[in-house]
């Protein structure tokens, strides 16, 4: 369990702001924090991960205090256990894709941990290459395969796939979900993307102006949970026909289109590039736009 309770004053957009937390994590979620712009997202995963100080609180992760203010406990970065990945990538032009990895292996760790980060993430015929020949969606899996190196408890992720296209992005999500199953992560992401949080979370926690206003499941969150549905898939609508009282739309999702029948009150308010949420209970489609 990690336990968070902590606060500290920030200037936002509008002038001061106080940033106050106190929540519980479980360990081996996926959660997601969402909110707007500004709302304190990235200064959560700074003071949880050592860079940024809070005025005063604790955090307290497996049975560990990592930081008490009122007992000056401040665990250094480094003895936190923690992978950051950022929107940004932060890779080190000057050497390859495998010596970015090594740099960030500590001194006398086994390097096997290396190669199977390059096979887990699709990297060997890239390993010998710098970041500066390779795609955004590439150098984003160095710096996911980077930050687990040193095998963290700790996965966070600061809108790492936000400047991606649709298929790259999909992509990455199903790798983050690979390693985050695979590694016994506990993985905070940052992300705007509702067919993001929706694909990928356990947990939502949402926040405005430095506060936790919801905290629950994707559907909870999204106010889904009128769903009891077999399955749900979230796309992209990139064409709607009108034919007689219904609506046959192309949904992307994914590197696929599929076509779905939605009756007039589903498809009126839908227009092209926007989020869906599709779902089917028996062989019923239900269609909810989800921004």
């Amino acid at each position: 369990m990690i336990e968070l309770a902590f606060q500290k004053k920030l200037i936002s957009a509008s002038g001061e702001m106080l940033l106050s937390i106190e929540t519980k994590i479980k360990e081996g979620s996926l959660v997601t924090l969402y909110g707007k712009s500004g709302a304190g997202k990235t200064t959560i995963l700074r003071i949880l991960g050592g860079l940024t100080q809070p005025d005063f609180g604790t955090i307290k992760v497996h049975d560990t205090i990592w930081l008490d203010i009122s007992k000056k406990i401040n665990l250094k970065p480094q003895k936190r256990k923690v992978g950051f990945v950022f929107q940004d990538y932060a890779l080190f032009p000057n050497m390859t894709v495998k010596e970015n990895l090594e740099f960030a292996l500590l001194k006398g760790e086994n390097s096997n941990i290396i190669n199977h980060l390059i096979e887990m993430v699709e990297l060997g015929e890239l390993q010998h290459r710098k970041p500066t020949t390779l795609s955004g969606g590439q150098q984003q899996r160095v710096a996911l395969a980077r930050a687990l190196v040193q095998k963290p408890k700790l996965l966070m992720l600061d809108e790492p796939l936000s400047a991606l296209d649709e298929e790259i992005r999909f992509k990455l999500q199903q790798y983050i979900l690979t390693v985050h199953k695979e590694f016994g992560l506990t993985t905070l992401l940052i992300s705007h993307d509702v067919s993001e949080v929706l694909r990928m979370s356990n947990v939502v926690i949402e926040l405005n102006e430095g506060k936790i206003i919801k905290q629950g499941t994707t559907n909870q969150i999204f106010n889904h949970q009128d769903l009891s549905a077999q399955f749900q898939l979230t796309g992209t609508l990139i064409q709607s026909i009108k034919q007689d009282f219904i609506y046959i739309l192309s949904v992307q999702i994914g590197k696929d289109v599929v076509k779905i029948v939605a009756d007039e009150s589903e498809g009126n308010d839908l227009k092209i590039g926007d989020k869906i949420l599709v779902s089917a209970k028996a062989f019923n489609p239900i269609i909810q736009k989800i921004s």
